[in-house]
């Protein structure tokens, strides 16, 4: 009896593999466990230690990089769900006072942290919902206007990739980068996934639309490359111990302890820079830390950063662009 059951378990994981394969999804996908006594591990990067990679330089002989990721987002009114302030009141449709926290972040947060930004000499990786380009298509100019660059961030921030069948999520793909193309005039080259979300081919489908960097695995502190069925794709830091979202929302952290957090991270980086180079990534969300309570000590991080040498404030693509040219990576 157990012989049978073992073939047809056989059988039934070897068909998954080859339905997969008939979808276009890597085999690695397919297989609902990993073998016995193994651990499934994701084959999406090779196995790599921070010791052992070679050293080197980012542009004007920096050690570190800094980039800066706003959030720039979009909710449906008619549908539950999003961040939240009030966390009772999100089964409430419509619920008023979660859309109207979130909205001031694109009425006036946003551009409290603008300001921030400009007076540090900062320019921007915005995370953006396709959507928001309909919703408030004068701040999209905005932020052109500041030479900020774009990268994908899904449509709205209600729909996440989770679970997504094949050709429903490469719609979705498509259709915010055409969206975000069109109106900013260039075709995005990164990704932030709507609520960090992915499916097992979340990778695959980006990169065969041109996308090279993704957001979403904060599995090192420097770029390194992702293996896609076609085209290039590089992971980039995007440091969710300081992200504004789980210090301040979940944690209940002050603006001096969120400065203090930042400042720990950029001082450790920094110290760990002078061996070998690192990425600090800061995300950011315009309801959060652009409330009046709180842009402050952002821009006194900003400053004690800026206050040191070997430090080098890019844009996800200019940093992956730097990877690629000092460690020949295709």
């Amino acid at each position: 009896m157990r012989s049978r059951r073992e073939f047809l378990q056989r059988g039934l994981t070897l068909a998954g593999a080859a339905g997969a394969a008939l979808a276009g999804l890597p085999s690695t996908t397919a297989s609902a466990q990993a073998p016995a006594g193994s651990v499934r591990r994701s084959d999406r990067y090779d196995d790599s230690f921070i010791f052992e990679r070679k050293a080197f330089r980012w542009p004007g002989n920096a050690t570190l990089a800094i980039w800066i990721a706003p959030n720039v987002e979009v909710w449906r009114y008619d549908s539950p769900g999003g961040q939240a302030i009030s966390p009772n009141e999100r089964s409430v449709v419509p619920d008023v006072v979660n859309y109207a926290w979130r909205e001031y972040g694109m009425r006036v947060g946003l551009w409290r942290l603008a300001d921030v930004l400009d007076a540090a000499g900062v320019r921007a990786t915005v995370a953006l919902n396709s959507a928001v380009i309909e919703a408030h298509p004068k701040a999209v100019d905005e932020m052109k206007r500041r030479r900020w660059e774009f990268m994908g961030h899904g449509i709205t921030n209600t729909e996440n990739l989770a679970g997504l069948p094949l050709e429903k999520e490469r719609a979705l793909i498509q259709a915010a980068l055409k969206t975000i193309e069109q109106a900013t005039g260039s075709r995005p080259r990164g990704w932030l996934g709507p609520g960090l979300t992915e499916t097992y081919n979340t990778l695959d489908l980006l990169a065969e639309e041109g996308v090279i960097y993704c957001s979403d695995w904060n599995s090192d502190d420097q770029p390194y490359p992702m293996k896609v069925r076609m085209g290039v794709m590089f992971s980039i830091p995007y440091c969710m111990e300081i992200n504004d979202i789980p210090l301040f929302i979940r944690k209940g952290y002050t603006g001096e302890q969120y400065l203090q957090s930042l400042v720990d991270q950029f001082d450790t980086l920094y110290a760990d820079s002078a061996k070998q180079p690192r990425v600090l990534g800061i995300p950011l969300h315009p309801m959060i830390t652009g409330q009046p309570l709180r842009s402050r000590y952002l821009d006194k991080a900003l400053a004690h950063m800026k206050s040191r040498e070997r430090v080098w404030f890019a844009t996800g693509s200019e940093i992956i662009d730097a990877y690629r040219r000092v460690t020949a990576a295709p």
